[in-house]
């Protein structure tokens, strides 16, 4: 059922301050999880108010778990996700599916029973249709089934906003959902088998420079294009939403500035010394077309990216390279 047809109320904005409040994270230990846990003790929270439950000793896929982590809690922040590059998603749909909407689904129940004031859900930019006119805005999210290669996690992800807006609707459980774009930064996954496009292709620049080899074979055709955003200015955005944002509609985290493939590659290559030949593997899928989002709503609570991209790039390779004590 398009969501245009749940009755979930409209948006909205309320101030809640954080300070003293406490405040779950899932997928705390991981990539956004660490940079947002870092922007809330900038923010002024104590640790003593942040619960951050590991996979190890609390496997959310388990409802008893999602009944402990929630316990006490007055704010719930669920970033914990499985995902990863096209290889990772074309290698795991069952797993990627299933983890993803039963973490998030038993979690909010979890929340709505345990009293939580505030329920946010990260969703991600897989869920739009795979061709939608550019740039997304969050009311084409159903227009459409998503790229074929990220569907299950899109979907996944997409069923959690159903939920969010049926609680809010029955039980005026307060969920908001927010749709980040692909995030980049110090402290991502680089490995080969799992990575997103930029640490995937920092790792593959950076090899091929150490080797001193001519050529990099890379995916695709280079054509298409992704926004990114600086996992920085999510972990802000994300703070930014759940203190002042309060409506049922979701709302899209991006940068709202696009870039072909292919000239990020060049980016990349440029700041990591590599001066080769780029050869493109047109048997292997591109991904989605096209990725930029509409970020207008966004603004309406405050939120803008404020990291230039280029800079950006500069510190997630210079981040790689000293983990890897290159420099």
């Amino acid at each position: 059922m398009p969501i245009a047809n749940i009755k979930a109320g409209g948006r909205g904005s309320s101030e809640m301050d954080l300070t003293g409040k406490k405040v779950l994270v899932t997928g705390g230990g991981g990539f956004l999880g660490t940079h947002l846990l870092a922007a809330m003790r900038e923010r002024g929270l104590h640790d003593g108010d942040i619960r951050v439950p590991r996979r190890e000793s609390l496997d959310l896929r388990i409802w008893e778990n999602c009944e402990s982590a929630v316990s006490g809690m007055e704010v719930v922040i669920h970033l914990a996700a499985l995902v990863g590059g096209i290889g990772f998603n074309r290698r795991n749909p069952g797993r990627i599916f299933y983890d993803n909407l039963i973490m998030g689904v038993q979690l909010m129940e979890a929340a709505r029973l345990a009293g939580v004031k505030k329920f946010v859900q990260i969703g991600t930019v897989c869920a739009y249709p795979k061709v939608v006119p550019v740039p997304f805005r969050e009311n084409s999210l159903w227009d459409g089934y998503p790229e074929e290669t990220n569907a299950p996690y899109g979907i996944a992800k997409k069923a959690l906003l159903v939920q969010a807006q049926a609680y809010r609707a029955q039980y005026s459980f307060n969920v908001i959902y927010l749709l980040p774009t692909n995030l980049y930064g110090p402290g991502d996954n680089f490995d080969p088998e799992d990575s997103h496009v930029i640490p995937a292709l920092v790792r593959k620049c950076v090899e091929a420079v150490q080797a001193g080899a001519s050529e990099i074979v890379l995916w695709g055709s280079g054509n298409a294009s992704r926004e990114f955003l600086y996992v920085e200015d999510c972990a802000h955005g994300i703070l930014a939403a759940t203190e002042k944002y309060d409506g049922a509609e979701p709302v899209n985290l991006g940068s709202g500035k696009e870039i072909r493939v292919s000239e990020l590659v060049g980016l990349i290559a440029k700041e990591c010394g590599f001066s080769g030949t780029i050869r493109w593997d047109s048997r292997m899928p591109d991904g989605q077309p096209r990725r930029c989002l509409n970020t207008e709503r966004a603004r309406e609570f405050g939120f803008t990216a404020k990291t230039d991209f280029r800079e950006g790039l500069r510190k997630t390779v210079l981040w790689y390279r000293k983990k890897m004590k290159l420099d």
